[in-house]
């Protein structure tokens, strides 16, 4: 859409002129035990925007800091965020990055946020962000409790946080080499430009062969962002980002009688010029003005766009009569997607009440190339065999393409009635206009409009300065699909509904030597996809599920030097009402890809220049689908991390992955498939800071 250019022109200009932030952060520094804890006495910006601390916040919060996720090794954003407690992953080549929580699964529950931005989700796919470089934290909020970030998703937001600009110099590069030819670089500097601005650049690159045949991956990105103090009060915040990434062209390994098979573990059956590939920029200004001492008024401008290509050979099947392996779905497909956003917020704190307003207005433009109707079929022996070439009989043609417009209003209030109880509410509106053509033919042009309301109303109390007890109640909204995929059997479709009722407990103890939270929830999600009882042909809304669990989460000094942070989730979720093709129903069953139990544990030693860290993993069994015919087997995986301070602002460490060579499966791509976790396999890392 021609709209689009003059906000990405201007988001340019902005870049090369000025750049700036809000107020530069105060930073404090807690020494060797800086990347420990739960940081309860620490604000999360994604819970609220009003600066309220994770120990106060009336929801489920939990943030990682870089120096944890670096002193764990994960290489990965979603390698740390499944640390946290009740997210697992459910990541495919198709949906990108993709996690479960609280009973829900996919990227149109689980939110995934840079900076508090989110691009739209297109076709069921997210890449953005990948890897943790260049990120302060972490932020995991759990259900559908935020007012200020979208619609309110059930299931959970994921928010990467950025390093922010500062004057005080510093510099960082990383250096890493490891199993299947691994390597990777970071660089990372920070410092002042003239007498009122400060830059940062982050920039980041890796390889590997794999380890499976042909499991080659690359990625890179560079991220740069700059403050400028333009006059008393006003700030100025601008950002130009690139990624590419090249994930490993890898769509599974069939089942051999419906088990996993070791002796095909490192097979890869895709074809011999398979393509992956996710390229994705970003530009955003941020304008910050004090108007008076208790109001400040901002206004944010971004520009986001993603390209994804995809030519592979996806579907396989064991033939046992025959000893080998059908190959089918020769699927092409491209997204091009360019989203410009506009929030103006308006924030006014007093002694006891900090109140926040904003509205927020997007255009999305989404083009969907494809080779449907995917055809295409080989077949290979299971070892030993030459993967052929991409060679469909199906073109690559545009296939629709949807212009969407986004407007949202959300207000936000936190009023301190007395020094032990805070009053938290919050409401979102969210309306969506889309308009989709069909790019084969003339017919097939609708348009739709879709409306979201979210609220949120919690409390918490102190029983002690360091002990609180808290309960909320609010409410979300996912759609049935991508909004910018709708098509013509679900365009009528309104959004889906949830509600949750949540209550828990978070407490500091010994100065804050050990942190503990605990949870309880409960779900009811609305109006999903059912068949009609009365035309099993017809695809209705009506359905129905329920979600409620417990989590808990502790971070302890066990003794001089010994640190533990453990946490689990236990989560019983079923479909109430949901009718599927022959009007069969699923009511009583689990949803597809969500673990009753998940667990995680990591055991930190201290002593002198050396650190040493293990850590247990455990996802417990997780069913294919909704009928629960099939499952995917629960695993438990074992991970370490050995590091020596070879001089005060010099690291070494060594991260091992998969000790025991455990053979799971992380997803499933159809019954026949599944995507394997990573065999054993270790790094070698230097870590420079000055």
């Amino acid at each position: 859409m021609n709209r689009l250019h003059p906000l990405a022109a201007a988001i340019a200009l902005l870049c090369a002129t000025g750049a700036g932030a809000q107020d530069l952060p105060t930073v404090t520094i807690q020494g060797a035990m800086l990347d420990e804890g739960l940081a309860l006495d620490r604000p999360h910006t994604t819970g609220s925007r009003l600066g309220i601390s994770t120990l106060d916040l009336p929801a489920s919060a939990e943030s990682l800091s870089a120096a944890t996720i670096a002193a764990r090794g994960d290489l990965q954003v979603r390698d740390a965020v499944t640390r946290t407690t009740g997210l697992t992953d459910s990541s495919t080549p198709g949906s990108g990055i993709s996690y479960s929580a609280r009973g829900f699964n996919g990227n149109s529950s689980i939110a995934l946020l840079e900076n508090g931005q989110r691009l739209l989700v297109g076709s069921g796919t997210a890449t953005y962000p990948a890897d943790p470089w260049g990120y302060e934290t972490i932020e995991v909020l759990r259900g559908p409790g935020s007012v200020v970030h979208g619609s309110g998703t059930t299931g959970a937001i994921v928010n990467a946080v950025r390093k922010m600009p500062r004057r005080e110099s510093s510099v960082e590069l990383l250096g890493g080499v490891g199993s299947s030819s691994s390597l990777r670089a970071g660089f990372g500097a920070t410092g002042a430009l003239g007498e009122q601005s400060a830059f940062r650049v982050d920039a980041y690159a890796g390889r590997s062969d794999g380890f499976i045949d042909r499991g080659e991956s690359r990625h890179g990105k560079i991220l740069t962002s700059m403050t400028s103090t333009l006059a008393p009060g006003v700030t100025l915040y601008a950002q130009l980002d690139h990624a590419e990434q090249e994930p490993r062209r890898y769509f599974g390994t069939p089942l051999v009688n419906g088990r996993l098979a070791g002796h095909l573990r490192d097979q890869n059956y895709n074809a011999g010029d398979a393509v992956l590939r996710y390229v994705d920029d970003k530009a955003m200004a941020r304008l910050n003005w004090q108007v008076a001492p208790g109001l400040v008024v901002s206004n944010e401008l971004a520009y986001m766009k993603a390209r994804r290509d995809w030519r592979n050979i996806e579907s396989y099947a064991y033939d046992p009569v025959a000893d080998m392996v059908d190959r089918s779905d020769y699927l092409a497909l491209r997204h091009n997607q360019e989203q410009t956003a506009n929030r103006l917020e308006a924030r006014w704190t007093s002694a006891a009440n900090q109140f926040i307003a904003g509205w927020e207005a997007s255009a999305i433009d989404f083009k969907h190339t494809n080779s449907s109707p995917y055809r295409g079929a080989s077949t290979v022996r299971p070892t030993g065999f030459d993967p052929g070439l991409f060679d469909s009989p199906d073109p690559l043609r545009p296939n629709f393409a949807t212009d969407t417009t986004t407007h949202a209003f959300y207000l936000e209030d936190a009023y301190r009635a007395s020094e032990r109880l805070l009053l938290m509410a919050g409401v979102r509106h969210d309306r969506y206009k889309v308009d989709r053509r069909n790019l084969l033919a003339d017919s097939g042009h609708f348009d739709a409009t879709l409306i979201s309301n979210a609220v949120r109303v919690g409390a918490s109390w102190k029983l002690a300065p360091d002990t609180s007890l808290y309960g909320q109640v609010s409410t979300g909204s996912d759609p049935v699909t991508s909004i910018l995929s709708l098509n013509l059997a679900n365009n009528k479709f309104k959004l889906t509904s949830a509600r949750q009722l949540e209550a828990g407990v978070k407490q500091m103890l010994a100065g804050g030597r050990a942190e503990w939270t605990a949870a309880l929830y409960r779900i009811k999600k609305d109006d999903i996809i059912t068949r009609d009882p009365n035309n099993p042909a017809l695809s209705v809304q009506g359905g129905s599920q329920t979600s409620q669990g417990a989590e808990v989460s502790a971070s302890v000094n066990l003794a001089a030097g010994w640190r533990m942070d453990a946490n689990v989730a236990y989560t019983d979720a079923e479909f109430d009402e949901l009718l599927e093709a022959g009007n069969v129903s699923r009511a009583g069953n689990r949803p597809a890809n969500v673990p009753k139990v998940s667990s995680n544990l990591w055991l930190t030693h201290r002593a002198g220049d050396w650190r040493t860290g293990a850590g247990l993993r455990y996802v417990g069994k997780r069913f294919i689908s909704n009928a629960n015919t099939q499952t995917l087997p629960a695993y438990t995986t074992l991970d370490a991390s050995i590091g020596w301070a070879l001089r005060r602002n010099v690291q070494l460490q060594l991260n091992l992955r998969n000790l025991t060579d455990k053979l799971y499966a992380i997803s499933s791509y159809g019954s026949s498939q599944y995507l394997l976790g990573d065999e054993r396999h270790a790094e070698l890392t230097v870590h420079w800071r000055y």
